[in-house]
């Protein structure tokens, strides 16, 4: 005789799951049996979209505003997660910006911005989400290869704060095993997003393949990493860009 109540979805948290590499990531998680909870900053629209996506698949999502510079607001969205879905399985730490300017034109505002999101934010984002992960759960960081070789100019500082990514994930998984938690940092290369759509044709020609990578390539890695096979692996960073970095 089968249950009244259906099984209960292991939970997962996105960072920054609106659009791009984190959407991709949300319904993927989705698609693999997963409850997820996902953070936007700006787009409700786009959020809602992805939320519907998964509902219309059968799945269970729920969308959170919250800024990934506002330590308040990273705690909130890990607390209505949790009050949402229980605690969770999985944490991917996707939000973070862009900007770039020559050294001699980088204004002071730029620098803070990108360090409070792509450096205290993780960090932030991390420290909230482990509190409530399970005992074996996973933390899985969207880093970037700049932390590798970025090769444009301009683009030093997000390099750096990349670079800060992969050290804290190596470092935080000492933190972490003995809770049999793993952390790792998943380094995409050129994706094609909406923030790439301008550049897509230089990007192409300086890829070693040939072409851009897509939300759905990382999305696969990350749903990897967050499953059973990858229990063995912490404080990794795995690159993924064409051979961009070669």
């Amino acid at each position: 005789m089968q249950s009244a109540h259906p099984p209960v979805r292991p939970a997962a948290l996105v960072f920054g799951g609106s659009r791009g590499i984190g959407a991709a990531v949300a319904l993927r998680l989705a698609r693999e049996g997963h409850a997820v909870a996902l953070t936007y900053v700006s787009r409700p629209d786009k959020a809602a979209e992805v939320v519907a996506a998964i509902q219309a698949e059968g799945g269970q999502a729920l969308a959170i505003q919250a800024d990934s510079a506002d330590a308040d607001a990273i705690a909130h969205a890990v607390d209505s997660a949790v009050a949402q879905f229980g605690p969770l399985q999985v944490a991917v730490v996707n939000a973070g910006v862009y900007r770039g300017a020559p050294l001699a034109q980088f204004p002071l505002q730029m620098l803070d911005q990108m360090l409070a999101v792509n450096v205290r934010g993780v960090f932030l984002a991390i420290q909230a989400a482990a509190a409530q992960l399970r005992d074996g759960g996973r933390l899985i960081t969207i880093g970037s290869n700049t932390a590798v070789r970025g090769g444009v100019v301009g683009s030093s500082v997000y390099a750096m704060t990349k670079s800060a990514v992969a050290t804290l994930v190596r470092e935080l998984a000492l933190d972490l095993a003995p809770r049999r938690i793993t952390i790792n940092n998943v380094q995409p290369g050129p994706i094609e997003t909406d923030i790439t759509a301008d550049v897509l044709d230089m990007l192409v020609q300086r890829n070693p393949l040939g072409r851009v990578g897509q939300p759905q390539e990382v999305a696969g890695l990350v749903a990897y990493l967050a499953g059973p096979e990858a229990g063995y692996m912490t404080g990794a960073s795995l690159t993924l860009d064409g051979g961009w970095v070669i």
